[in-house]
């Protein structure tokens, strides 16, 4: 007998415990990449918790794995529950086995499903296998949080490329670094702090030879702990990134994107661990939409920008970033370097235009988050 299917039925009880599995969601917001975040709660036909997981590192176990594993472990029984999942369970074999199968196994009676997977390898795949198996499912709870949660994988099962966050620090006056190019500090620990969440949230952070000349950074995970340090992207035209950069300590892939055939420069680069790749647009430099491309073809579903005013102003004249993460101090900096290297306009109507998202005050700082609009 085919389950039914139930589209956004929500009971406050079926709010309650996906509130629960997206909160488990949200512990795996660091270590997914390239899967997406996913939590999973069992409830007993009494209403009692009886397991619970989130999605672990790629090529281990599915969250609905997880949440079955725990109730078994504790002696319950999953005949009759109700699973609540923040994604559709998959249904094809990848580095794990189908987890709608295993909860079909299981017997469960119900599974609640925030949003349906936009993987074309699933894509409703799993609820029909479930509805086949009898068993009663329920689509739509809690379906923004979760598309939210994993922006960066709808994005890419959708489009092929990764969701780009543009970070930038600046004054009030819009200033990222004084004239002689100072930026240190311009917005306090909390702020940077933050900034370390986003980048360890990232599936890559990205930044611009030329932020590596001239403020030889880190650009890693520091100020919040995280087991995996994302890969570092350098846009580097000219294979100029030193041997010596800071950015080497890091126990992470370096990837470096250039555009001039220089072999030399290009094989010391490759000699010191990083990926090279060239990829030329007809100006000779760095063609980013090509990069953009590449990084999803490799898994990336969240790109982290920091870099310059010169290539954050090619990243958004291309039309290529999503989300800016704007991060404004309480001070007046006069003459310095912009937020991004833009052309001067003829009309308003040229405009990149956004829509604000969230605003959150971080110690004296304040968090701006925007998106632009297509």
């Amino acid at each position: 007998m085919l389950g039914p299917l139930i589209i956004s039925a929500m009971s406050d009880r079926d709010a309650f415990w996906m509130d629960q599995a997206l909160r488990l969601a949200e512990q795996a917001l660091y270590i997914t990449t390239p899967n997406p975040r996913v939590g999973c709660v069992l409830v007993s036909p009494l209403g009692q918790s009886i397991g619970q997981g989130h999605t672990q590192a790629v090529g281990q176990a599915h969250a609905e794995v997880m949440a079955l594993q725990q109730a078994r472990q504790a002696g319950h029984d999953t005949r009759g529950a109700t699973a609540y999942v923040t994604l559709e369970p998959c249904s094809h074999h990848g580095r794990t086995p189908p987890c709608c199968d295993a909860l079909i196994q299981a017997q469960v009676a119900r599974v609640v499903i925030s949003v349906q997977d936009p993987n074309p390898l699933v894509a409703g795949q799993g609820m029909a296998r479930l509805r086949a198996a009898g068993i009663e499912v329920t689509l739509g709870v809690g379906q923004a949080r979760a598309q939210e949660l994993n922006i960066g994988f709808f994005k890419r099962m959708q489009t092929g490329l990764p969701w780009v966050r543009m970070k930038v620090a600046a004054s009030i006056d819009g200033q990222t670094s004084l004239s002689n190019g100072v930026s240190q500090w311009i917005t306090g620990p909390a702020a940077r702090q933050d900034g370390h969440h986003w980048r360890a949230r990232a599936c890559a952070v990205l930044t611009g030879v030329g932020t590596v000349l001239q403020d030889n950074p880190l650009l890693d995970v520091r100020m919040v702990a995280t087991p995996r340090q994302p890969p570092l992207v350098v846009v580097d035209s000219q294979w100029q990134t030193p041997l010596n950069a800071a950015l080497w300590g890091p126990q992470r892939p370096v990837w470096v994107y250039g555009a001039q055939a220089n072999a030399n420069a290009r094989e010391a680069l490759g000699q010191r661990g990083a990926q090279t790749t060239l990829l030329a647009n007809p100006s000779g430099k760095v063609d980013l939409a090509a990069l953009l491309a590449d990084l999803g073809q490799r898994g990336i579903n969240e790109l982290h920008i920091e870099a310059g005013h010169k290539l954050n102003g090619s990243w958004l004249r291309e039309g290529l970033v999503d989300e800016l993460l704007l991060y404004l101090a309480p001070c007046l900096i006069g003459p310095g370097q912009g937020m991004a290297q833009l052309p001067t306009l003829e009309s308003l109507e040229a405009a990149i235009r956004l829509r604000w998202v969230d605003t959150t005050p971080f110690g004296d700082d304040l968090r701006l988050m925007a998106r632009v609009l297509r």
